[in-house]
């Protein structure tokens, strides 16, 4: 009896190892790039492979790359503004269409590449419109520019591809500010608020709130989105941590980062609280710390300089352009990202080629062949 016992105990064990093996199976089926949805997605409608291409599109303004985090990203705008939201749903729609009508490659398409910046030019001009929420003639610039990133990106994209660049998001900061440019704050139809350069000078004295700044780290995060909601930002943060841990890691360290750079110029607390002063840093850490280079200390050094400068090109930025009542939006990580990318020595070995950028936790498995590529290529072009 007692041989039985221990026989049912050992069955028992190895069920429940068993049981959590095939959990974590699944688990890990939903981490990372989630390639296998594409394979299954293959021969499905159009309009199913539409919703996982934008998806995918949503996810990849927070530079992932995941149809998953891209639903709970979605999920998270709704939830803090439902306006918002429609908005950048979309944007994205809007993009991706126009990719496919006009016929861009179809493993850009299907890998959202042409829906980002469609939803952040919708979701910037729905923050700063000051017709307010519900204001349906909004839908028209909306769509325009949104469809108008996709002719900027596909012109830009033979340009960078010279140096192994990616458009990133070049196309939305140009559309945004030309369509801000255009209009203009007392516009009949498309009025939007004006912007106050960052370093304006508070009137409600000098002290600060811990837990504000505290705070304003985690949506440092959620403006990435132009989100400025604690709880949203938090489920942003967690569809990023899907994707990839070790880029949630870098996006919150980039985000304390550029909050520290805004503490060191006395920006205006109200940036510091709403996590403007973070989001730059955080878009900046994360391309470089695993996204863009294979992950190593050196490059984790790396993605915090480059956090610092994003965040501080960020302030540069916002003040030169809040003079005109215009916004710096990311122009500030984009351009630090690029300038990263084109650096040369020791770190470029670390670099890893735009066709192959995968989650940072896929890339560690490889990083001897991301060297041995790039050195290949050093040595092609010396020849």
């Amino acid at each position: 009896m007692w041989i039985d016992t221990k026989t049912d105990v050992e069955e028992n064990s190895r069920n429940r190892a068993s049981r959590i093996q095939r959990v974590m199976s699944g688990l890990l089926l939903c981490t990372g790039d989630m390639k296998h949805v594409d394979t299954y997605m293959h021969d499905k409608q159009f309009v199913l492979q539409l919703v996982v291409w934008g998806l995918r599109g949503v996810a990849r303004v927070i530079l992932a790359n995941n149809p998953l985090s891209g639903a709970l990203i979605l999920a998270a705008l709704f939830w803090a503004s439902p306006w918002q939201g429609l908005l950048g749903t979309l944007g994205v729609l809007a993009s991706t269409l126009t990719a496919v009508i006009i016929g861009q490659d179809s493993a850009e398409v299907q890998g959202g590449l042409h829906g980002f910046n469609g939803m952040l030019v919708s979701l910037l001009m729905g923050v700063f419109s000051s017709a307010g929420p519900w204001y349906w003639w909004l839908l028209l610039p909306v769509c325009f520019g949104s469809a108008i990133c996709v002719f900027l990106f596909s012109g830009l994209s033979p340009v960078l591809d010279r140096w192994d660049l990616p458009v990133a998001v070049f196309p939305f900061n140009i559309i945004i500010v030309l369509y801000l440019l255009c209009t203009g704050p007392d516009n009949p139809y498309f009025p939007h608020y004006p912007v106050a350069p960052p370093g304006l000078t508070d009137h409600n004295g000098t002290e600060l709130s811990a837990i504000e700044v505290t705070r304003g780290i985690l949506l440092g995060v959620g403006q990435i989105f132009a989100c400025g909601a604690s709880w949203p930002s938090l489920l942003i943060l967690g569809a990023l941590l899907l994707y990839s841990p070790l880029l949630a890691a870098h996006a919150l360290l980039g985000s304390a980062v550029g909050t520290i750079a805004g503490l060191s110029m006395a920006v205006r607390h109200e940036s510091l609280y709403s996590g403007l002063s973070g989001f730059n840093g955080s878009l900046g850490c994360m391309a470089v710390g695993g996204l863009f280079f294979t992950f190593s200390w050196r490059t984790h050094l790396f993605a915090i300089a480059s956090a610092f400068l994003s965040a501080y090109a960020d302030i540069a930025l916002s003040n030169l352009l809040g003079t005109v009542g215009l916004p710096a939006c990311s122009w500030a990580a984009t351009l630090t990202a690029t300038l990263m990318l084109l650096l040369t020595g020791s770190l470029a070995a670390y670099r890893i080629p735009m066709g192959q950028v995968m989650a940072p936790e896929h890339n560690l498995r490889f990083p001897r062949q991301w060297e041995a590529g790039n050195t290949a290529d050093i040595e092609s072009t010396d020849v």
